[in-house]
């Protein structure tokens, strides 16, 4: 196998003319023996004999004489046949013909134009092959670039400088701890001299780990900003070509860039995308994505100048990272980002109101208190929906109860207005969440309950019942699962003491409480 592979690195790969030699010769063997049948009609060779006693039936109906051949067509019950038969010296046949009234003519000898010919036949073919031949070469040299792998001036990384789009810590919420461990990676762009004096070095890499929407690229900006220094930004999976070796050469174009505006941040997403963990299948069928990991070792390790450049890296699987990427030197150095707590959510809720036209007594804690487990990226989309809710309403500011409302889509789905049910069901629902929540009101830890509706939902809920917790809490007792576990059979226990049936209703109640 690794023979193999190699005699098919040492081949020198083929010239363009090559494949065009190819493409000519298909279009000689088109022209010379496939396009005259194509062109050409069934024609029946005949004998002279069968010539005139066709004529002689009155059959023949057009007659075509040339030096070597004479062709006619005959109509016979309305079937129109093709003939050709050799020429016979018979003076009498144009008498013959006029006699039986047939049309009949002579071919008047033309002199092609070879050349003319020639270019319609071939040279058109070969023209238009030709030019798109050179177009699809012209590309892959472009892609490839003239050397076969370089892509110098063809970096895909978004470069942004610190006077566009700029972000700092303010517009992060909710992420103090993750803020507090990248200050001093801020510091040292900053004052790099005195972490020299020193001796200390800070570290090359960091990692950024978190849930999806925590706000991990946010935070990456942020840092740029606060630091005001260039920010290289690209996704791991931008680095993954179908050639091998693109992407090794996709890194180290990046860092020549980084280098030459250093002190700057370059940030990867998604990197577990070209950093998971090596084995044997690498030897494979994974050489780019491995050439490319390697190249990023490589980088970081410092055998290019990269000093006053940080990689700042994301990922929400750090599990899957490969331990050379993990170790010091290189992303020596993990900041965690967590889906926000109460306060936290507060925060990111006032953040992205900020952007909208609101009511002065906006409820935030009561949205917050509502979106208990919510990422950053689902409150800003909540308020967003707030938004687009207040102008359908014709309103032109935002109120508690759109974000309420939003909430609500975000979690349930939109109301189904449409969706008809019969009375006999209606008061199946109704009694179903009037069960939950008269076991979370005889609850003495239980959580309030904000909201009963019975309006059908495009999750598939007919309804549902809302409890918001009072304080968020960290820990769980034995005693609140269980009441928790109590509330959820609290919805099919009123079916069957009501109406003594069980219906689907309950599905995802057991599904949750199992």
């Amino acid at each position: 196998m690794g023979q193999a592979d190699s005699n098919d690195r040492g081949r020198k790969p083929r010239k363009i003319w090559y494949y065009y030699a190819i493409v000519w010769l298909v279009v000689l063997v088109f022209n010379l023996m496939i396009m005259p049948k194509v062109m050409s009609r069934r024609v029946i060779t005949a004998t002279y004999t069968d010539f005139m006693d066709a004529l002689d039936a009155d059959e023949v109906k057009q007659v075509q004489f040339s030096s070597t051949e004479i062709n006619y067509t005959t109509e016979k019950g309305g079937y129109v046949q093709y003939f050709k038969t050799g020429v016979v010296d018979n003076p009498q046949l144009p008498q013959i013909l006029r006699e039986k009234g047939v049309t009949y003519a002579a071919d008047i000898p033309e002199t092609p134009n070879l050349l003319l010919t020639l270019l319609l036949q071939y040279g058109l073919p070969i023209l238009i092959f030709s030019l798109v031949g050179r177009r699809i070469s012209k590309n892959l040299r472009g892609k490839l670039g003239a050397g076969g792998l370089s892509i110098h001036g063809q970096g895909t990384a978004k470069v942004y400088k610190p006077d566009e789009d700029k972000k700092n810590f303010d517009d992060v919420a909710g992420q103090e701890e993750a803020k507090e461990s990248l200050q001093e990676i801020i510091d040292y762009l900053n004052n790099p001299a005195k972490y020299a004096d020193i001796g200390a070095k800070c570290p090359t890499g960091v990692l950024l780990v978190g849930p999806p929407g925590t706000g991990k690229t946010l935070m990456a900006k942020a840092v740029a900003g606060e630091a005001n220094v260039p920010f290289f930004s690209i996704s791991g999976s931008e680095f993954v070509e179908m050639f091998v070796g693109r992407g090794a050469a996709k890194v180290r174009e990046l860092f020549e860039q980084a280098n030459k505006q250093a002190p700057c941040i370059v940030f990867i997403d998604e990197i577990d995308t070209i950093g998971k963990r090596r084995d044997s299948q690498f030897a494979t069928g994974h050489d780019e994505r491995e050439q490319t990991l390697n190249q990023l070792l490589t980088e970081m390790d410092g055998f290019e100048s990269n000093k006053g450049v940080i990689i700042l890296a994301a990922t929400n699987r750090p599990e899957v990272l490969d331990p050379a990427l993990l170790r010091p030197g290189r992303f020596d150095r993990q900041v965690r980002l967590e889906l926000p707590d109460l306060k936290g959510r507060e925060a990111i809720l006032e953040v992205h109101l900020k952007r909208v036209q609101k009511q002065d007594d906006l409820d935030v804690n009561l949205v917050a208190r509502m979106t208990a487990g919510a990422s950053g990226a689902q409150l800003a989309n909540i308020v967003n929906e707030a938004a687009l809710r207040a102008v359908r309403m014709g309103r032109n500011v935002v109120t508690t109860a759109d974000l309420t409302e939003s909430v609500e889509t975000i979690i349930a789905g939109p109301e189904r207005k449409n969706a008809i049910l019969s009375e006999e069901e209606k008061r199946i629902v109704a009694y179903h969440e009037i069960g939950h929540a008269l076991v979370a009101a005889k609850q003495s830890g239980s959580a309030p309950v904000q909201k009963i509706t019975i309006v059908p939902r495009t999750s598939g809920a007919l309804g549902y019942t809302m409890q918001v917790e009072e304080d968020e809490k960290s820990l769980i007792s034995k005693e609140d699962a269980f009441q928790r576990l109590e509330v959820l059979c609290g919805g099919r226990a009123a079916e069957e003491v009501v109406f003594n049936l069980a219906t689907t209703g309950a599905a995802n109640d057991i599904e949750r409480a199992t």
